[in-house]
């Protein structure tokens, strides 16, 4: 098998390279993300490698098909960015990585809660100039509030066993719930109407599209913290916005950003930002936003890159792959 792997940085030759030589797969590192003009890149390949904010639409299939590829290899959870659908009615397969870390994603949104309560990004640098003063750095005890929890699968799970040994209150909603599990399941309504923090660990879907937006803003508890570590597109960010300036929200600690595809993972610190409702959250002095990071642990790399690797491999064999999306 020849493939092309796209959008590559320093971190993923790190793990990939190695494991992709052992296996015998022939691979192209490119540094570029996959559109139709680069699809050419992948021209003698049988696959192509891409990540989360790779926009895989009709037109970069069709290219990819008439450049006979049969493998398109997501090295993430989500595939909202692909039309697979699309991609399996031109013979294309399309596998991902479902799993590879639920404790790296839900620990860095207990981490960003933690950082943007007690203040801790702005203490750092206060006394980094030997300002010690505690003045503006007031947080609340997390022990006795109450979380909602919005999806219950692998991460939200492990963030819910966090937040319980915080000794907080959780109320969880799934469409699917957890069977034989512990987990106090309620209402959307509830959870909106009743937590002082809640946090979204739910996929990228239609009906999940702007989740929260104006509407739901309007129901939340006073001074309420939205946690994001899942999809951007789960929140309308302008009407997010709206909702910190109007101080109906009380904070929001964003890795996702529903329109991150243009900024995200690259060094745009030379460049004035067109997006204005991403600048003025990132202004606010109770948002913190991380660059989509939270999946960036040593040992969720090692699996994202290991589950590739058999994905590739099954395919390679004729075998089925169990992670292939139909």
């Amino acid at each position: 098998m020849r493939l092309a792997f796209f959008d590559t940085k320093p971190y993923d030759r790190e793990v990939f390279e190695p494991l992709l030589k052992a296996s015998g797969i022939e691979t192209i590192f490119y540094d570029t993300r996959i559109c139709q003009d680069d699809c050419i890149l992948a021209s003698g390949c049988d696959a192509v490698c891409v990540f989360v904010n790779d926009e895989v639409d009709r037109k970069v299939i069709d290219t990819l098909a008439e450049y006979k590829v049969k493998v398109i290899a997501l090295r993430c959870a989500g595939f909202n960015n692909v039309d697979y659908k699309y991609a399996n009615s031109k013979g294309i397969k399309v596998v991902r990585v479902p799993a590879y870390s639920p404790y790296a994603v839900a620990e860095h949104a207990m981490a960003l809660l933690q950082t943007l309560n007690r203040k801790i990004h702005k203490a750092y640098i206060r006394t980094r100039d030997f300002n010690f003063s505690l003045n503006g750095l007031t947080g609340f005890d997390l022990h006795g509030k109450t979380v909602g929890v919005i999806g219950t699968g692998k991460i939200g799970r492990v963030f819910i066993d966090i937040c319980k040994g915080y000794g907080m209150k959780v109320l969880a909603y799934d469409k699917f719930p957890a069977e034989g599990s512990d987990i106090n399941y309620t209402s959307l309504e509830e959870i909106y109407k009743e937590a002082d923090i809640i946090s979204f660990h739910c996929p990228l879907t239609e009906e999940t599209l702007h989740m929260f937006n104006r509407g739901t803003i309007n129901r939340v508890k006073d001074g309420v913290v939205i946690i994001n570590t899942s999809r951007g597109a789960l929140i309308d960010a302008e009407a997010l916005l709206l909702g910190i300036r109007s101080r109906k929200i009380g904070g929001a600690c964003l890795d996702v950003y529903e329109e991150e595809a243009e900024y995200f993972y690259e060094d745009r610190s030379g460049n004035i930002i067109d997006d204005d409702t991403l600048s003025r959250l990132i202004s606010m002095p109770n948002v913190i936003v991380t660059s989509h990071q939270a999946f960036l642990t040593k040992e969720a790399l090692g699996n994202i890159a290991a589950t590739t690797v058999e994905n590739l491999l099954a395919i390679a064999s004729g075998k089925e792959s169990a992670n292939e999306v139909v």
